[in-house]
């Protein structure tokens, strides 16, 4: 096998493995704050550990980046594959939600297993295939995310959360095992210095396009993580107990994983005929309906149903996004355009499930769907105006940062 496949094939498993880590871990935050004696203001606090990692990650992201230029990004994969085996076998242990918000903080900090993935399969694969093999790295991404709360859910079920947290561990520190032997980064040349992550910034700044795209991918990111910590809460009140909330809110979060892996593929073969700006606002559009299209409905499977249809079009949203950026870059800033949109959607990332929590303490559960929808259809709005001024522009030709 030629090296990049094997690469690519040996990294589609750990982004796989990955994912499903954190989708092990993630959604049941909020379930497991109550089970540390956590019973008062609990959607703020489950917004608040959501929300930590990703300000963590949003600062320190630049900084990985720049290490990877120098050192490579095979140790940097590697780096933080540890890190989460260490963050998810503690978290099994821990007794409050300070050293829980504390791993979460940690773990923002230190990790970046996929994004060392992307930035490795993106330089160590032949020009002709690099769509390509981005576009297996994403799907296995969006595999994990299906799988991982099922995994979850049902370890859960029969053992407890915290097991299923030490399992995502041990997990994730065999996908690193199995970068350290077989993955090989041939195209890597050391940087005499490490690149400059401001310089970065003004570049990207410059670059109109390239920042309507970043633009759009922090609000996007913003606007559907302001419902994601309440889901599971919202599962349990449909469901009217919570003795089965994991294991049902794993399938309900996996449902609308599964419509995007069954869709992607359909949209992106459209955006190819059609452009990436249309498929966009198809996802956002779509996606906004089926948000309001979740309130109506009181039983946990038809809310499930409505998932369904919700991840059928809010899949095309952050590939489309992806494909705008690459048209907005030359590959010579491709690698730093992909860092800052990592930031972008990191901030993005934080922002929502804090602003999420707040509102759902404040209001109801109920009110943060209204709030999402209704933000996802301002992103659609955005995206128009952006079309007409922006995105549509020609690539831009960048010099090189010193």
């Amino acid at each position: 096998m030629e090296i990049w496949k094997r690469n690519l094939v040996i990294l589609w498993i750990g982004s796989f493995i990955t994912s499903a880590s954190f989708s092990m871990v993630v959604p049941f935050l909020s379930l497991f704050l109550t089970q540390i004696g956590v019973h008062t203001h609990l959607a703020l606090w489950s917004g608040a550990l959501y929300s930590a990692a990703f300000l963590a990650g949003a600062i320190s992201s630049p900084y990985w980046g720049s290490l990877a230029d120098r050192y490579g990004r095979k140790p940097m994969i590697v780096r933080a594959g540890i890190v989460l085996f260490i963050v998810y076998l503690l978290t099994a242990f821990v007794t409050n939600p300070y050293e829980l918000l504390g791993l979460r903080l940690m773990q923002g900090l230190l990790s970046g297993f996929i994004p060392g993935a992307i930035a490795l399969v993106g330089t160590n694969t032949p020009e002709k295939r690099v769509g390509f093999a981005l576009s297996m790295i994403s799907a296995s991404t969006s595999t994990g995310a299906i799988v991982g709360p099922l995994i979850g859910g049902i370890i859960a079920r029969i053992w407890s959360n915290r097991i299923a947290f030490g399992s995502a561990g041990v997990l994730v520190l065999f996908a690193t095992i199995l970068v350290i032997i077989w993955v090989r980064e041939d195209k890597f040349v050391p940087a005499a210095h490490r690149s400059s992550v401001i310089g970065a910034f003004r570049e990207g700044l410059q670059n109109r396009p390239l920042l309507s795209a970043l633009l759009l991918n922090m609000f996007t990111a913003f606007s559907i993580m302001t419902v994601e910590p309440i889901i599971t809460l919202y599962i349990a009140q449909l469901n009217h107990s919570t003795s089965n909330a994991s294991l049902i809110a794993g399938i309900v979060f996996s449902i609308s994983g599964i419509a995007g892996v069954v869709f992607a593929p359909v949209w992106g073969r459209l955006a190819d005929k059609i452009g990436f700006i249309k498929i966009l606002l198809v996802g956002l559009f779509g996606g906004a309906i089926f948000t309001f299209m979740q309130l109506p409905f009181h039983n946990v499977w038809a809310f499930a149903g409505v998932r369904f249809v919700y991840g059928a079009f809010f899949c095309a949203v952050f590939p489309a996004i992806n494909g705008l950026v690459v048209k907005a870059t030359t590959p010579t800033f491709r690698g730093r355009a992909f860092g800052l949109n990592q930031t972008a959607n990191q901030i993005g990332n934080m922002l929502g499930p804090t602003v999420g929590g707040f509102l759902a303490d404040a209001l109801s559960l109920h009110g943060v769907f209204w709030v999402t929808g209704a933000l996802l259809t301002m992103a659609g709005a955005v995206s128009v105006l952006f079309n007409r001024s922006t995105l549509h522009g020609p690539t831009v030709t960048h010099r090189e940062s010193t």
